[in-house]
C-alpha cells in the first residue's frame, strides 16, 4: 500500500525575506497579473536599454538580494546592478543593487515604504522606486548624501483628474522619468501601466 503523499509536501516552503535579523515568510499565493506585469514590462525597458547601448549591467525580477550588512535578505520585486562582481554563482546577488523597485501590494505595503526603504537607505541604493498599481503611480527617490530625497511621484491621470487640476499643477505632470544610473534612459509611466491602463 503506497503512502499517501500531504500536498504541501508536493510544493517548497513559501520565499521568504529577512528584515534586520528575523526572518518573513513572503505569501504562498501568487501576485496579481498587474504586479506581475509591471514587473516584466520594467525588465524589457531595462534589458533593451542595456543591450541595445552595451552596458555592463543587469536587470532582474524577485532575485535574492543579500545586503552587506549582514543582517538583511531580500527579494524585490525589480532590480538592477551595475557591478557583475556582487553575482554569486549565479543564484544570488551578494551586495548592493543600483536601483531597486517594490511594486506594492496590501501584505507588504507597510515593510516596502517604512522599514525597508530605510535599510536600502543605509546599505547605499542609488535609486529606489515605490510603485502603486491602484493608483498608477511610481514615487521615486534618489539616495544624496547618504538619504532618500524624494525627486517626484509619476502618475498618470485620468482625464477627469487632469481636469480638476490648476493650470500650474497640469505644468508640472510629466509621464518620463529620467534614471539617474544609466545616461539617458527615461522610463515612460504610461508604458509601465500600459496592460491595463
Amino acid at each position: 500500500m503506497s503512502e499517501m503523499i500531504n500536498s504541501q509536501q508536493l510544493f517548497e516552503k513559501p520565499p521568504f525575506e529577512i528584515i534586520e535579523g528575523e526572518k518573513f515568510f513572503m505569501s504562498a499565493a501568487r501576485p496579481f497579473l498587474n504586479h506581475i506585469t509591471i514587473s516584466n514590462r520594467l525588465f524589457s525597458i531595462f534589458e533593451n536599454y542595456i543591450e541595445k547601448n552595451n552596458i555592463n549591467a543587469a536587470a532582474f525580477v524577485e532575485c535574492d538580494v543579500y545586503l552587506p550588512d549582514g543582517n538583511n535578505n531580500f527579494i524585490p520585486d525589480f532590480c538592477v546592478i551595475r557591478d557583475m562582481n556582487i553575482i554569486e554563482s549565479e543564484k544570488a546577488i551578494h551586495g548592493v543593487p543600483d536601483l531597486v523597485v517594490e511594486v506594492l501590494s496590501r501584505s507588504t505595503m507597510k515593510k516596502d515604504v517604512g522599514i525597508k526603504k530605510d535599510i536600502y537607505e543605509r546599505n547605499g541604493v542609488k535609486e529606489y522606486w515605490i510603485i502603486n498599481p491602484w493608483a498608477k503611480s511610481i514615487e521615486v527617490y534618489h539616495l544624496i548624501d547618504g538619504k532618500f530625497q524624494l525627486d517626484n511621484v509619476y502618475q498618470i491621470f485620468s482625464e477627469e483628474e487632469y481636469e480638476r487640476l490648476e493650470e500650474e499643477e497640469r505644468a508640472e505632470v510629466t509621464y518620463e522619468i529620467p534614471v539617474t544610473i544609466f545616461e539617458n534612459l527615461l522610463v515612460d509611466v504610461r508604458k509601465v501601466f500600459k496592460w491595463w491602463n
